[in-house]
């Protein structure tokens, strides 16, 4: 499997969740960027979203949060 755009745009939209607060929700509204709606809506419909414009985390949501973040920390961190 390759990174490609759609796949980009839904570890964009999870890597803005706030994993220290699983209460705070996230809301794609209908006149964001037409990647970010539509990203959020996939997500919904592979069961990680609670609402097809965001909504909260379910508990696959979570893990792929998670996993989503820690990818981007680790590919940001400096060599040495």
């Amino acid at each position: 499997m390759s990174y490609t755009p759609e796949v980009v745009a839904e570890m964009e939209i999870l890597a803005r969740y706030n994993l220290g607060n699983t209460l705070e929700g996230l809301k794609v509204h209908h006149d964001a960027a037409p990647e970010a709606v539509a990203a959020t809506r996939r997500l919904y419909d592979k069961g990680l979203l609670t609402e097809p414009d965001g909504g909260y985390l379910t508990s696959l949501g979570l893990d792929a949060a998670e996993q989503a973040q820690n990818l981007l920390t680790i590919l940001a961190a400096p060599r040495g």
